[in-house]
């Protein structure tokens, strides 16, 4: 009797503050999104136009709220959104290179530090649904911001190159200085979502060397075989590979002691690599 009374308040006092108490919308569906390709060299970078990739935070802004790629409401300042023109908007939220991790803490607090917000900028690639070539819409791009007087709003710098050679120098140039990698949009183009050749991403693959300190066992089909190997770096830093793995390396792992090499695309805040492969034992000549 006491439990029911006592379940009885509390659904009318979940039924008063539901009627009186703002309480927090789902958030929207995902919104469809270009997704970036990889780029391979059978392709002719003359047809595309080139940029950086910048390592932030996707925001999508519909004219009237900022969304993270799940669709849920970045938590902005107001005084962040009310810069921004009324027209859709796709980039990132950015702090600047190798600052991902601070960019991620920023804009996923519940409650934004104006200071914190003042230092990014958000950095336009594209507009969502928008007609004409992807060439075109940069240039819109650019004319929005012309226009705009937000400090934060930065139209994405596009630009052409003649060939793969080019396109190698641009990278190898970006990476010198920090940056993560390039982007290349087909010119001609349309607004697209999902998946394809219309975009792609071009980042360079770094190799390391790593002591082997352990073997993890197999699980489904590698039951009784290696899973994944247990590396330390020369700096001291602990982490697994178990991609690149050939079964010939899973049957007979490389010993205890031994010393590999692995691809990688970058490192995290803490200095582990990125999608890190095994690529072959290290030839210590």
């Amino acid at each position: 009797m006491h439990t029911t009374t006592a379940l009885s308040r509390r659904q009318c006092l979940l039924t008063l503050l539901a009627a009186t108490a703002p309480w927090p919308a789902a958030h929207a569906a995902a919104p469809a999104l270009p997704l970036l390709g990889v780029w391979h060299d059978a392709l002719d970078p003359a047809r595309y136009l080139v940029s950086e990739k910048y390592d932030g935070v996707r925001g999508v802004w519909d004219g009237t709220s900022l969304r993270f790629r799940s669709g849920r409401t970045v938590p902005a300042p107001a005084w962040f959104t009310a810069q921004l023109p009324r027209v859709p908007l796709d980039g990132e939220l950015w702090l600047g290179r190798g600052r991902f991790d601070e960019v991620s803490g920023i804009v996923r607090k519940a409650v934004p530090v104006d200071a914190e917000w003042r230092q990014l900028r958000y950095m336009v690639f594209e507009l969502p649904g928008a007609p004409g070539s992807f060439a075109e819409r940069a240039a819109r791009i650019e004319a929005i911001v012309g226009r705009s007087a937000a400090p934060a709003l930065v139209a994405v710098r596009q630009t052409t190159l003649s060939d793969r050679a080019a396109l190698q120098r641009a990278l190898a140039a970006t990476i010198a200085q920090g940056g993560e990698g390039l982007v290349l949009h087909l010119a001609s183009a349309p607004a697209r979502t999902g998946r394809g050749d219309t975009i792609l991403k071009l980042k360079p693959s770094l190799e390391a060397e790593a002591t082997v300190i352990g073997h993890r066992a197999g699980k489904g089909k590698y039951e009784g075989l290696l899973g994944a190997l247990e590396l330390r770096t020369p700096e001291g830093r602990r982490f697994l590979i178990g991609s690149g793995l050939s079964d010939a390396v899973r049957r007979e792992p490389p010993a205890i002691g031994s010393v590999v090499t692995y691809r990688y695309r970058d490192l995290t805040g803490t200095g582990l690599p990125r999608f890190a492969s095994f690529l072959r034992m290290h030839d210590a000549l």
